[in-house]
């Protein structure tokens, strides 16, 4: 519905996208999911407060994630040149991918707060391109990982297929 933003539910397929990564790389959904379970999180700003402590939060678990079989995946709405940065400074090891029209951000349902503040989403998406698990603060950064990391763990576990 044109206008509306409306996140993919938990049992939903997650839409596909193609964003510029890394060198202008485009990089889509499709692609990651050959990789495996994606942890896709939408984050307002490069080199702000909350957004490096959440990105540095992914970073020093990232081996966990990759032992549960996932990847992680940032996006905002800076530039790939702004991206670069970031990862150099802060030694990022997972891509970060540009949403320059805010496009991916709406089929997602990532919003702005008090209209201009992008907001703050994780969404974990299995290989087959389902929604698994949506978590949503802009205060909480640390949860965002806790949580994307808890279900990557159970979604890894035979038990539970």
């Amino acid at each position: 519905m044109p206008g509306q933003s409306v996140s993919p539910a938990v049992g939903e397929r997650a839409p596909e996208f193609t964003l510029p990564g890394p060198g202008g790389r485009a990089v889509s959904l499709a692609e990651l999911l050959r990789g495996g379970t994606v942890v896709l999180y939408f984050y307002p700003k490069d080199q702000t407060p909350g957004c490096t402590m959440e990105a540095c939060a992914f970073r020093d678990d990232i081996d966990a994630f990759s032992a549960a079989g996932a990847q992680v995946v940032g996006i905002s709405r800076d530039d790939e040149a702004s991206h670069a940065r970031f990862a150099a400074k802060h030694k990022l090891p997972f891509l970060l991918l540009s949403d320059r029209t805010g496009e991916t951000h709406a089929r997602y349902g990532v919003t702005k707060k008090l209209g201009f503040i992008p907001d703050r989403m994780t969404f974990v998406i299995d290989r087959e391109g389902i929604v698994r698990h949506t978590f949503q603060s802009m205060l909480r950064m640390r949860a965002h990982v806790d949580e994307s990391l808890a279900i990557v763990r159970r979604l890894r576990s035979p038990a539970d297929h």
